[in-house]
């Protein structure tokens, strides 16, 4: 009798496998970063034990916004208008606040037509993850320049830029978000563990993605390419994100260690922790390193702010039932005919 191996599958807390995560295959630009991305935020997602039931993910329209098929395939998803993503995540979470909202959008989607979405969705503090996937171009349509194009980059089809870029995680930071990182989607391992501790903070975290558009801005020169980004990358700490339940180890990461990491094209880059003190709970630390690195032209990476205590949410001001809103009966939310007469009356 033939005796089978039996392979048994790799699962997570609540027993499920890194398959129960996937989305469908991409359709970007092989090498895009996009998709490195995708890949991080299904394994943070199945790493922390969530059910891919509870999780939402939420887009605007643009390359960064067809990621939302890539991941996740299981979970709640829609894609909206161009920019309002986060008018869609808003309305989203007070109908169930037990579903985790993951808001996927670009630079041009955020940094343009969505601005002032992304400027009022961070003073409502919604709870939600805020992902940019920032490639500093419009690579949907062919690659025009974003809000976030370098000053004088010089594209083949499209000239020479002559406006400055927006830093979105200053614009984030003076707008009083109270979790802000950035990530370089080159360095798998820090995107990963700043995804889950974006998941698990209590309110907006926004996460700046520099995720090359390896078709339309990958020059040398450009701030988002990933020449640029292995040559220039100065991450503030060696993150690692511990959930509550596990055994906290290799906290104290001396300075000056030396990790090396594999980049999606194969290159490989060696990431250092900054030997100086970084403390990302003190605001005015996290506006001089913004500014610090906006003026010589770097991008910092880790986790530049997060709130020493915890901020009420919009769904705290507004005393929301614990129960989901979207399971509630009509007998339960409609007002019975005495009470809309009261109103009524109230009114004259």
């Amino acid at each position: 009798m033939d005796k089978t191996t039996e392979v048994k599958a790799e699962r997570n807390l609540i027993g499920l496998t890194p398959q129960d995560y996937k989305g469908r295959p991409t359709t970007l630009c092989p090498g895009c970063g996009h998709n490195v991305v995708s890949n991080q935020i299904q394994a943070a997602v199945y790493e922390l034990g969530i059910l891919p039931e509870k999780v939402a993910k939420l887009s605007g329209i643009g390359c960064s916004s067809k990621s939302t098929n890539y991941f996740l395939e299981r979970s709640f998803g829609f894609n909206s208008l161009h920019g309002r993503m986060p008018n869609l995540a808003t309305g989203a979470s007070f109908a169930d606040t037990t579903v985790k909202i993951i808001g996927i959008s670009g630079d041009g989607d955020t940094a343009s037509i969505g601005m002032g979405h992304f400027k009022h969705v961070i003073r409502r503090n919604v709870p939600m993850v805020y992902i940019i996937e920032n490639n500093g171009v419009y690579g949907l349509t062919k690659g025009q320049f974003s809000a976030t194009s370098d000053l004088g980059l010089e594209l083949k089809h499209q000239g020479k830029n002559m406006l400055p870029p927006l830093d979105l995680c200053m614009e984030a930071l003076i707008s009083g978000a109270t979790f802000v990182a950035r990530a370089f989607s080159g360095d798998t391992k820090q995107l990963r563990e700043l995804i889950k501790a974006a998941i698990k903070h209590d309110g907006l975290a926004i996460l700046d993605v520099i995720s090359p558009c390896v078709t339309f801005n990958n020059k040398d020169e450009a701030l988002q390419s990933y020449t640029w980004g292995r040559e220039n990358m100065a991450p503030i700490q060696d993150i690692k994100f511990y959930p509550s339940s596990a055994e906290i180890i290799d906290r104290d990461m001396p300075e000056g260690v030396m990790q090396e990491v594999e980049l999606p094209d194969g290159s490989v880059i060696m990431l250092r922790k900054i030997e100086r003190d970084y403390d990302p709970t003190n605001k005015h630390a996290a506006l001089d390193l913004l500014t610090e690195s906006y003026k010589t032209h770097y991008f910092a990476t880790g986790l530049i702010y997060i709130a020493p205590k915890s901020s009420p949410t919009v769904h705290d001001l507004f005393d929301l039932v614990d129960e989901p809103l979207n399971r509630l009966t009509l007998d339960r939310i409609r007002p019975s005919e005495e009470a809309l007469e009261k109103i009524n009356l109230a009114l004259h």
